[in-house]
């Protein structure tokens, strides 16, 4: 029994001997593995900031802006409430380590191995600082790995003042500062080392999320994150409760020439979040990155001399003083069809009175300019056609739970029997309301998310009016998939991006997506060029352009919104005009001011000028399309002039409007309104 219990023991002596051995070897392996490529230490420290700006390119190749501009300051030149704040904030435990968090690590291990998907940082000052020697953004194990092992290089090699002046001369503060000094600069006016704890505090707390903290827009959430960082000062034992209390019912007032803090662009702007969205802002504003986007700056120009004459000529239309203090806005987005490419974008009046995005941010009701979807979706689920055969009348749809749903005309009158094509051209609510009624609004909302629109569109009969906000930027991705007879192609606001060594690590490639049968898109998009032909968007040609184009209005109830988005098979450009705060848009004489008159002129004069040069070219005809002229108060073929031994009858009361449309294969003429659905 004895020799037994000897033998297991030494069994199992050798056994962890072996099994430490293998442990020490495959340890030591998977370090030479994973260290034989780490990047070499710059000498000294300091150095780690070099990495060039990132840069943002124009389409023609022009530099848009640079970010991530640094002034590095030595540690005594900075505030000490500043180092203290920091310190306390992102690694209260750095003057005790060797550059990494041993609990830190352990629960990031955790997380990145068994949380599939999830890849945990152990997010020391040194780690951080670790991060910007790599010119990869992948997040991997092995990624991290890497940064400990050189977190550890450079706490070997350096003391701390050294690692702690590099970090905080390199951290994005956002607004364009990069490092504590322009930091200090642009927010309070002051050098690094005349913060006071205040300042500091404030400063301090902006590092984890730049854009959500950014003082300049969000000044009492700034303030909220601050108390946070008072937070970890008491505790960590930098100043006492009192301090922290006496500090946070203080209000430090930023500095107010702060123009080089913005990018003066509504466009670089929304380009700014999407990249801090897709690579986070370290990433953009401290990886060097360089950034080739879609915008064309000769459009872009035009565009926003477009929309400042049209809200010039709003302003007389409207009666208003140039220094009214509540003025009319507009925002504008055109999209090159064949892409998606997003070519210009103009989010209001004036960027740098008003930075907010109304191109991307403003969620406005498009009216009768979301009518292109419900009749797709008739068309598709309905098994009607622009020659279908609808009443214009009084309507009431009843709604569970509510009151029931009875929309009005525009003009407020009745016209009594119609063709769908002369509905849409008019813009006739009461037959946009029997429509939704028969197919439901789900489908309306399924053709617009087909589409591309993504904006949150509320499931009730009214969506097909345009009572749910949608953006312009929206709109305009919506109708060029009806500009593409139902290819869908996002819209995009980069073509590339490369790292500070030039190597790409992302290419767009177009993809295309068939979301809509072509021949019904192509019968939308035959009754939209008669909206701008003859309906409610004439004003497009009595201001002389003259090229194939079709497009809808949009006017809401109130005269609250006016939108125009139109397309030629080119370029699909959506403008909406308003008041921030849904006054009504009226003239001197207080009639309301509908989309053909407020956003349509801008449309047209800026298609006018970007398509100058341009060959012109119409619509693509699916082959199983075929034109018909109907009469519009019947849908049927209009009858032959009657005559009585050769002699012509006197001509009809009521005078005989004919229209062509465009008719599916299959598609019968003469179909009454209670007749059974085509297939």
């Amino acid at each position: 029994m004895i020799r037994f219990i000897f033998s297991a023991l030494r069994l199992f002596f050798f056994t962890g001997l072996l099994l430490t051995g293998l442990g020490l070897v495959g340890g030591s392996f998977l370090v030479f593995h994973v260290s034989k490529d780490l990047p070499k230490l710059p000498s000294p420290l300091s150095r780690i900031i070099e990495t060039p700006q990132s840069l943002i390119y124009a389409a023609d190749g022009q530099v848009l802006m640079g970010l991530g501009e640094r002034k590095a300051v030595p540690l005594d030149m900075v505030s000490p409430d500043f180092i203290n704040a920091i310190v306390a904030t992102e690694d209260h435990r750095f003057f005790e380590h060797h550059g990494i968090n041993k609990l830190r690590i352990l629960k990031g291990l955790y997380i990145t191995l068994f949380k599939p998907g999830k890849i945990q940082g152990a997010s020391t000052i040194t780690q951080q600082l670790a991060k910007n020697l790599f010119f990869s953004f992948e997040q991997s194990w092995q990624r991290k790995f890497k940064e400990l092992l050189v977190a550890l290089q450079i706490e070997a090699a350096n003391s701390k003042e050294e690692i702690l002046e590099a970090y905080i001369n390199q951290i994005h503060f956002g607004a364009g500062a990069q490092g504590i000094e322009k930091a200090a600069q642009t927010f309070f006016g002051k050098s690094a080392q005349d913060l006071d704890l205040a300042e500091a505090s404030l400063l301090a707390g902006l590092p984890k999320s730049p854009t959500q903290y950014n003082p300049f827009r969000h000044y009492d959430r700034a303030l909220n994150r601050r108390q946070a960082v008072l937070g970890r000062m008491v505790a960590a034992g930098y100043i006492t409760g009192e301090e922290a209390g006496r500090i946070a019912d203080t209000r430090p007032e930023l500095h107010n020439g702060r123009t080089d803090t913005r990018s003066g662009s509504y466009f670089v702007d929304a380009l700014i979040q999407e990249l801090v969205r897709n690579y986070g802002e370290n990433v953009v504003f401290h990886g060097g990155i360089r950034v080739y986007t879609t915008l064309d700056p000769r459009l872009q120009t035009i565009a926003e001399n477009a929309v400042r004459q049209g809200l010039d000529r709003l302003d007389k239309l409207i009666g208003l003083d140039p220094g009214a203090e509540e003025r009319p806005q507009a925002a504008l987005v055109s999209v090159d069809t064949a892409s998606g490419a997003v070519k210009t974008m103009v989010g209001g009046r004036d960027y740098y009175a008003s930075e907010f995005n109304r191109a991307v941010n403003g969620l406005r009701q498009a009216g009768s300019g979301f009518k292109p979807f419900l009749y797709y979706a008739a068309f598709q689920k309905g098994g009607f056609h622009p020659a279908s055969l609808m009443e214009d009348r009084p309507v009431s749809v009843p709604v569970t739970g509510a009151p029931d749903w009875s929309p009005k005309n525009f003009e407020k009158t009745f016209r009594g029997p119609m063709v769908l094509k002369q509905a849409l051209t008019s813009s006739v609510n009461t037959i946009a309301a029997q429509l939704v009624e028969n197919v439901g609004p789900g489908a309306v909302i399924d053709v617009a998310k087909a589409c591309g629109v993504k904006s949150p569109l509320n499931k009730v009969y009214s969506v097909a009016l345009g009572t749910s906000g949608v953006t312009v930027y929206d709109m305009a991705a919506g109708f060029s998939t009806l500009a593409n007879l139902g290819i869908r192609r996002d819209p995009f606001m980069f073509w590339r991006v490369e790292d500070a060594r030039g190597r790409v690590i992302f290419e767009r490639i177009v993809k295309d997506r068939k979301v809509l049968d072509p021949a019904l898109a192509y019968q939308v998009v035959d009754m939209m060029e008669a909206v701008v032909d003859t309906g409610s968007g004439r004003s497009v040609r009595k201001m002389g352009f003259k090229r194939p184009a079709a497009g809808k209005t949009g006017t809401t109830d109130n005269y609250n919104d006016a939108w125009f988005t139109g397309f030629t098979p080119s370029l699909c450009t959506s403008v909406w005009t308003g008041f921030d705060r849904k006054q009504k848009l009226k003239d001197k004489r207080r009639v309301g001011i509908t989309g053909g008159r407020g956003a349509a002129p801008i449309w047209t004069d800026f298609m006018m000028q970007a398509l100058k040069g341009e060959p012109e070219r119409a619509f693509s005809t699916p082959s199983n399309i075929r034109f018909e002229t109907v009469d519009s108060a019947t849908g049927c073929p209009p009858e032959p002039a009657p005559d009585i031994d050769g002699q012509p009858l006197p001509p009809p009361e009521k005078k005989i409007i004919t229209l062509k449309v465009a008719i599916k294969t299959g598609q019968a003429l003469c179909q009454k309104e209670d007749d059974e659905p085509l297939p």
